[in-house]
């Protein structure tokens, strides 16, 4: 595992972002750990977030795109701390743009913010995590209203490695529905490996009691790919 990820693994634990416990997600699964981004709160933490994805992103598209799209709302501070990281290490100038919930009728019109997104343009969308492949639907549409845009690919920030609609995991689909690339800067198969019995600031945060409760939970909802 590369040491950025390790790093990562570390710096969500200590944000408060990844926990461990009793949760209920959004579409209704009860499980033992829970990814919530609310919790990068700081100029710092998010400085380094930024960072992280600008090392996902570089890694599995290198750089050849023009734009970073980050759906309203979380995905607006993603894509303007990316692409000022993407700048700083990699010294290539990609724009950022997001959308507007409502369109505004006055101003500065339409729906989107930052950069406008023209004919030809490649795109990579950011977004925080993914578990019903639901929110690229919504996605999708807006971008292809904007021209002739070519969309490479999403990164997110955890892959949850559970199913989506289907049997499939929620970022196959992804790829197979809309014909883009995904990747994540972590898999939960990697958070599980570095922290699983390994003693993290004097704490083991995986013990093999959550360990087994993990694995139960993908028994009930992990990949069934043929």
């Amino acid at each position: 595992m590369e040491q950025y990820k390790k790093e990562f693994i570390e710096f969500m634990v200590d944000c408060g972002v990844l926990k461990f416990g009793d949760f209920t997600t959004k579409s209704g699964r009860k499980t033992p750990f829970f990814v919530n981004t609310g919790f990068y709160r700081t100029g710092t933490q998010l400085r380094r977030l930024g960072e992280y994805y600008a090392k996902a992103i570089h890694d599995k598209f290198s750089l050849d795109f023009d734009v970073l799209f980050g759906p309203a709302y979380k995905g607006i501070p993603l894509s303007v701390a990316t692409s000022m990281a993407i700048s700083e290490f990699y010294q290539k100038d990609i724009k950022y743009c997001s959308n507007r919930k409502e369109v505004k009728d006055h101003g500065e019109t339409g729906i989107l913010l930052g950069s406008p997104i023209s004919n030809g343009d490649k795109v990579i969308i950011i977004e925080d995590v993914t578990t019903a492949g639901t929110s690229i639907g919504e996605t999708m549409p807006i971008l292809q209203a904007q021209g002739n845009v070519n969309v490479l690919g999403l990164v997110v920030s955890v892959d949850r490695m559970e199913r989506g609609q289907g049997n499939k995991s929620a970022l196959r689909e992804i790829e197979e529905n809309y014909h883009i690339k995904t990747t994540a800067i972590v898999t939960m198969q990697e958070v599980v490996e570095h922290l699983h019995n390994k003693a993290y600031k004097g704490t083991v945060i995986i013990d093999d009691t959550l360990k087994a409760a993990i694995d139960a939970y993908y028994e009930q909802y992990g990949v069934r790919e043929s």
